[in-house]
């Protein structure tokens, strides 16, 4: 259903946007950073150490949620299957200083997937048109939604200095490449072309994703003009820009058919595979699809127009090699991009608990988009246990 706005325009950042079949909810999911690192959990539950879980070694609160991760359905979860669930949020506490309008139809056409959550704060901290965070879950293109993803945003719209959105997007089981980025920019265009009505401004949109969702995030910042011929024809504005003004990605691919050569030893997914999660999303067995996999390849979008990217990796990260970020992060460099890169030193693929990368998101965020403070420069950072 579509949306409908009040005719007097906000007081408040949002205030007249309505939903005609939603109530708002409150229910989100916490910041990434309170995650407990998913190696050791893993290992810590693996009680008998033969590689897989079964329901009986789960935490009991948890055992729910079993079949979603056991993809192939053998009742038991490996490593494999664990990682591709990781680098989303855990349920977090209520919070009456953010609310939240749920399901909104960016496309118009219906389609569960087609959907995004608002946030916005109870109280703006700036009299200007917020600046919005757009989250875009992970989960290797196979899974996740947009309601999951609130809680990787809420503490930054609790500033009162941010409004926010999750995005969902059509997984590589409804649709192959390029169907995930048209979809996140027709929810970027349906946003910009919203914004005087939201509260927000159309010129300060930031896009934040962890793992396939960092990936996402990185297309939208390095592919984001009609030339790069990715633009899609999702929604109904198909005239308004999907360029946004800054990108985090959080462990994100950005060259798939390099993915396999970079892997560690001990990594534990075969990206080449012809049932891998990036030959899923490209309908085919990766190396066998060159064209298609460079056109889902971030790094080869890079030029010196792009707009100010932050990237964070593990170096330990057994899923997507931390090569994929440095080889990003080199062609940025090249290319005179304004960008940042944290290594997390002992980080596996997500679970990182360490205020100062959370410092990080935010001064890059504040700097861009409010045009406070200095950038953060480049660091690494040990990860906490």
């Amino acid at each position: 259903m579509e949306a409908e706005f009040g005719s007097n325009g906000p007081t408040r950042p949002g205030e007249s946007f309505l939903i005609t079949h939603c109530i708002l909810a409150t229910l989100a999911l916490a910041s990434s950073a309170s995650v407990i690192p998913v190696d050791d959990r893993f290992d810590r539950w693996d009680r008998n150490r033969d590689g897989r879980l079964v329901p009986k070694e789960i935490p009991e609160g948890l055992r729910g949620n079993f079949d979603r991760v056991d993809r192939d359905g053998d009742g038991f979860i490996d490593l494999e299957e664990h990682l591709l669930t990781v680098g989303r949020p855990v349920e977090a506490p209520r919070s009456s200083r953010i609310r939240l309008v749920p399901d909104v139809d960016y496309a118009g056409d219906g389609n569960p997937r087609h959907r995004l959550t608002l946030a916005f704060p109870l109280e703006s901290a700036v009299k200007k048109p917020l600046p919005i965070i757009v989250y875009i879950h992970g989960g290797g293109w196979l899974e996740g939604d947009h309601e999951r993803g609130v809680g990787a945003i809420r503490s930054l719209v609790e500033t009162g200095r941010f409004a926010g959105a999750s995005i969902g997007y059509r997984l590589s089981d409804e649709a192959g490449w390029p169907a995930q980025i048209h979809d996140c920019k027709g929810a970027i265009r349906w946003i910009r072309a919203h914004a005087a009505r939201l509260g927000v401004d159309p010129d300060r949109i930031a896009v934040m994703g962890h793992s396939a969702g960092g990936h996402l995030s990185a297309m939208l910042g390095l592919a984001g003009t009609a030339e790069d011929g990715l633009e899609g024809d999702v929604g109904s504005h198909s005239s308004t820009s999907s360029r946004v003004a800054v990108a985090i990605n959080f462990f994100g691919p950005s060259d798939l058919l390099s993915m396999q050569s970079q892997m560690p030893e001990n990594g534990v997914i075969q990206h080449d595979a012809p049932d891998s999660p990036e030959s899923r999303l490209l309908r085919g067995p990766l190396q066998s699809r060159p064209d298609l996999a460079r056109s889902a390849s971030p790094r080869f979008f890079v030029d010196s127009s792009d707009p100010p990217m932050l990237l964070i990796h593990g170096d330990q990260d057994r899923l997507i090699p931390m090569a994929q970020s440095i080889s990003l992060a080199a062609d940025l460099e090249e290319a005179d991009v304004d960008h940042a890169f944290v290594r997390v030193i002992g980080g596996g693929h997500g679970g990182f608990v360490d205020p100062r990368i959370d410092g990080a998101v935010r001064r890059f965020l504040l700097h861009h988009l409010h045009d406070e403070g200095k950038v953060p420069a480049s660091f690494e950072v040990g990860a906490e246990k």
